[in-house]
């Protein structure tokens, strides 16, 4: 559960950064382009979800 709970909020979340604050110049690597800030927060999510499967 928590391996598609976590992604999916983590991509909200990316998105959102990537509406809200972005990068207008496009320099950004990560928020620059709204895929990236969102694959990015599905990887964190990831990261997230593992580490609550493992106890901690």
């Amino acid at each position: 559960m928590n391996y598609v709970l976590f992604p999916l909020v983590g991509a909200a979340l990316g998105y959102g950064y990537h509406r809200l604050v972005g990068c207008r110049s496009g320099a950004c690597l990560i928020t620059a382009r709204w895929w990236t800030a969102t694959g990015y927060g599905v990887a964190m999510g990831l990261l997230f979800a593992r580490q609550a499967a493992l106890g901690g």
